[in-house]
């Protein structure tokens, strides 16, 4: 997923005092003349998310979502979702819409907010960097993701060919095309060489 946070566009809304809520986004529009576009919140303050993904962002995101839907879900271990609004708290509203995410069998039944967004925390979330999203970003995402629960974060970067892999325990280590990632604690027989995650 590409982000862009139009700073000059959020000062007349930082200007005032209430904060965007969850169920603000439900009445913003979705297709601009420039372009359908969508949002995430980040503790109340509007996000634009108004740059499509590249065809490498989605062969890596495809690749990824499909692993885990074959060793995951079809083994009983737990449901794959992609791009899903995930709601990770309230006051002030924190939306975000991970590239792919994981939820294990022990966090099921799903829970969903009114406006359809997941109040499940993943136990895995994965971001694919694309060329306009900056390193400080990503990092501040899986900050974020920790915080809020999740036990794994994959920070994918399709140029590098690398996946740095963040978990709870703060413990953060960069995988490179010779290794193969696993999930011992969700899903036990889960293996992806690095490799395969960066085929076209």
């Amino acid at each position: 997923m590409s982000t862009v946070e139009n700073e000059s566009a959020l000062q007349p809304f930082e200007a005032t005092t209430r904060l965007f809520t969850i169920a603000d986004l439900e009445e913003l529009p979705t297709d601009l003349p420039s372009g359908p576009i969508d949002y995430e919140l980040d503790n109340g303050r509007l996000v634009f998310i108004m740059v499509p993904p590249g065809d490498i962002h989605g062969a890596v995101q495809v690749n990824i979502a499909t692993q885990l839907k074959v060793q995951g879900d079809f083994q009983g271990h737990g449901k794959t979702r992609t791009e899903v609004g995930v709601i990770l708290w309230r006051d002030p509203d924190r939306v975000v819409t991970p590239d792919v995410l994981f939820i294990a069998t022990k966090s099921l039944p799903l829970r969903r907010s009114r406006e359809g967004y997941l109040e499940t925390i993943p136990e895995l979330i994965v971001e694919v960097r694309s060329r306009n999203d900056s390193l400080r970003y990503v990092e501040r995402k899986a900050e974020h993701y920790l915080k809020a629960g999740v036990e794994v974060v994959w920070v994918v970067d399709p140029a590098a060919k690398t996946v740095a892999v963040h978990t709870s325990q703060g413990v953060s280590v960069v995988f490179g095309e010779t290794d193969t990632l696993e999930l011992p604690s969700l899903v036990p027989s889960f293996s992806l060489p690095v490799a395969d995650i960066f085929i076209d």
